[in-house]
């Protein structure tokens, strides 16, 4: 059998019943490649075993992080912040042979191939503000009227950046410049934790959740780049849109009460279907 490009993400192995999932994962084919697109875990010691077993079974694993793996959480022994904590992971990946943004593009031959994979790291700057405000701080005035706001508030920091929207900046314009210097022959799939388009914000329960999932610097990415697919999480809302006819696939498993209602409508590991792959 040919092997599979297949995805995942927002795997919160911290909690059992995920972890129990996780410990299930099999693949189909020794040549099938896992994409993890972010929200493993909070705690180092979490990611690293939940990527080892990964890594362990499948013939490639490449990573991004999510929000959770760039918390400082409490509990966790490991206390770096912001850009040390991503450059951690990082290494922790390399010893593990898991890809990550900070590595060459691979390249994947198998099923719908030829196809280069992007891992992106871009985090969100609150350009996604929600109906009534203008600014971050009428944003985040909003969201505290509601009482929901994101723990990044309190656990992500930007160090050595001085905000968050920074170390936004920073990434997406490196990674402009990376993927501009891409060979145009191959079509990309851009993998990112956060939405591209702020379309697929559009459903949320809470609209004004949307400060903390994306970017307005990157809406157009799918059009200015040669882009087969594009995969991300986050939302916990798994399900396949297409803009500009370019498919993007939200592959997140969430958390039990979510999982249990919407049951894997479209399976856990989602196989990205590359046959579409624009000319």
């Amino acid at each position: 059998m040919r092997g599979r490009l297949l995805a995942v993400s927002d795997l919160h192995t911290a909690v059992a019943e995920n972890r129990k999932l996780v410990e299930g994962f099999l693949p189909d084919s020794p040549e099938d490649w896992l994409i993890v697109a972010g929200d493993v875990a909070e705690l180092a010691s979490e990611i690293e075993r939940t990527l080892k077993l990964l890594a362990e079974r499948f013939a490639k694993v490449i990573w991004v992080p999510g929000n959770h793996e760039l918390w400082t959480h409490p509990r966790d022994p490991l206390t770096l912040r912001g850009e040390e904590r991503y450059r951690y992971i990082v290494e922790m990946c390399r010893g593990l042979g898991v890809l990550t943004p900070e590595d060459p593009y691979p390249v994947w031959n198998g099923e719908g191939g030829p196809v280069r994979i992007a891992p992106l790291f871009l985090l969100y700057d609150y350009s996604w503000l929600p109906e009534g405000a203008t600014t971050k701080a009428q944003g985040l005035d909003i969201a505290n009227d509601k009482g929901l706001a994101f723990a990044d508030e309190h656990l992500l920091h930007p160090d050595p950046y001085p905000t968050r929207e920074a170390w936004c900046a920073a990434r997406v314009e490196a990674t402009e410049r990376r993927l501009a210097a891409a060979d145009p022959d191959i079509p990309l799939v851009l993998v990112n934790h956060y939405p591209l388009v702020r379309e697929p914000t559009m459903v949320l329960r809470h609209p004004h959740l949307a400060m903390w999932c994306g970017t307005e610097r990157t809406a157009d990415w799918h059009r200015r780049f040669r882009v087969a697919h594009v995969v991300y999480g986050h939302l916990h809302i798994p399900r396949l849109t297409v803009h500009d006819g370019v498919p993007f696939q939200e592959v997140s498993v969430g958390y039990p009460r979510e999982w249990r209602r919407h049951g894997h409508p479209h399976g856990i590991l989602r196989r990205l279907d590359l046959g579409s792959a624009r000319e």
